[in-house]
């Protein structure tokens, strides 16, 4: 029988925001046995950029990544949130050690191809995560705080997006244990109606989620964070809750099964 292991990604909203962090933080601390700490921290990114004189580029909710801003990125996620976020689990007695992906070569990943006359600049989709690496850290009793950063295995770090590592991290870790991934940010789960915090959807399967995206219930950014949750549960993850930032105790949210 395997043994378990939660995964918890915490979103940039939550990570700017002291209070709910504090909690988070603690509430992660409070989680027994083994465990991974996926964070984002976009928020953090643009206020750097912005005090650097870098103009910060959206395109559908995702990061332009140039040349410069790929500095920025690579300071604030890897630097500036990981190593804050690792110190302060040192203090709830969490033996924490932060990784980008090229850290231990745990996820590799390629330049995104232009699509749509869209160049996303150095950001990367995913080819692969080392589960067996990233297991051996575990089982030698560190807890990986992983920051949205891969590379491509010929010298250059790729911005990654968070709940894409999530994804892949916790399919790669499913051959090792038996894995609850939770998406946790600053609302109660999937919301029916996006102005009723109690609205939460209890589940959704693969063909739910098609029937909320035709009918307009699921949009935008919620979309390819449950895409991401799909694939992970279909690739062997046992369980995907989506939930709030307070709520990390896998009894509340919005659970995604196959």
């Amino acid at each position: 029988m395997k043994e378990k292991l939660t995964i918890v990604k915490v979103g940039g909203a939550v990570v700017e925001d002291e209070q709910q962090l504090a909690q988070l933080l603690k509430d992660f601390s409070a989680i027994e046995g083994r465990k991974v700490l996926v964070h984002g921290g976009g928020r953090k990114a643009t206020k750097m950029a912005e005090r650097l004189g870098i103009e910060t580029q959206m395109i559908n909710g995702r990061r332009i990544t140039d040349a410069q801003m790929l500095e920025v990125v690579t300071m604030v996620y890897g630097g500036l949130v990981n190593k804050n976020l690792v110190a302060r689990l040192q203090a709830f007695g969490v033996n924490a050690i932060g990784l980008t992906g090229a850290d231990a070569d745990v996820i590799r990943s390629h330049k995104r191809p232009i699509k749509d006359g869209v160049d996303y600049g150095f950001v990367g989709d995913i080819d692969n995560a080392n589960g067996k690496t990233l297991s051996s850290l575990i089982e030698a009793g560190f807890t990986p705080i992983m920051a949205p950063l891969t590379h491509n295995g010929e010298g250059n770090i790729l911005n990654t997006n968070a709940d894409t590592i999530a994804s892949e991290t916790a399919k790669a870790l499913a051959n090792y244990y038996d894995v609850t991934l939770i998406f946790a940010f600053e609302k109660n789960g999937v919301l029916s109606n996006p102005d009723d915090d109690n609205s939460v959807i209890a589940t959704i399967t693969h063909q739910d989620f098609e029937n909320y995206r035709a009918d307009g219930t699921i949009s935008g950014g919620m979309l390819p964070k449950i895409e991401n949750a799909l694939a992970a549960v279909e690739a062997g993850v046992s369980r995907v809750i989506i939930t709030h930032s307070t709520a990390i105790d896998g009894q509340h949210g919005t659970v995604i099964q196959k």
